[in-house]
């Protein structure tokens, strides 16, 4: 798996996403393009600006922690047509080029910090992560979507 703090593996998501273009259309899945790169930054919004998200519950967490955890910082990929989180759902179209920067920008941003930032570092549903679970989940979820869309 990629390593998202590392700088080569970070601009190879980059590329990729610089390969979109507004009328890419998904393999699978009923997502646009934009609201995939905004359903994407839904992950990182949680890191960097959790105040635009509802924290879950105790009984959701306790939920989360046993039984979802596993699959979303795990190594294996996720299927095609997986479920979405009721809070990662995007309804609506969205600006493709503003979607298209944030993402970026989140992803220079993590890179940037590396991983001793994210080592220990409590995650919005799942408590504490390594950073190993946290390039996990950010880079199988990046490739999940981006595979989606031919990329």
């Amino acid at each position: 798996m990629e390593n998202v703090f590392e700088a080569k593996d970070a601009q190879n998501y980059i590329n990729r996403i610089n390969n979109l273009v507004e009328d890419t259309h998904g393999l699978w899945g009923r997502m646009t393009v934009d609201q995939m790169l905004a359903h994407c930054c839904i992950t990182y919004e949680m890191v960097y600006e959790p105040e635009k998200h509802k924290k879950p519950g105790t009984i959701a967490k306790f939920i989360l922690k046993n039984f979802v955890k596993h699959k979303v910082v795990g190594e294996k990929a996720y299927p095609r047509d997986s479920p979405t989180a009721p809070q990662f759902v995007v309804e609506g179209r969205r600006n493709f080029n503003e979607e298209k920067k944030r993402l970026i920008g989140f992803i220079q941003k993590t890179q940037q910090l590396g991983s001793a930032a994210f080592d220990g570092k409590e995650s919005f549903s799942f408590g504490k992560l390594t950073s190993n679970e946290w390039n996990n989940m950010f880079a199988k979820h990046l490739n999940h979507h981006l595979s989606q869309f031919g990329v």
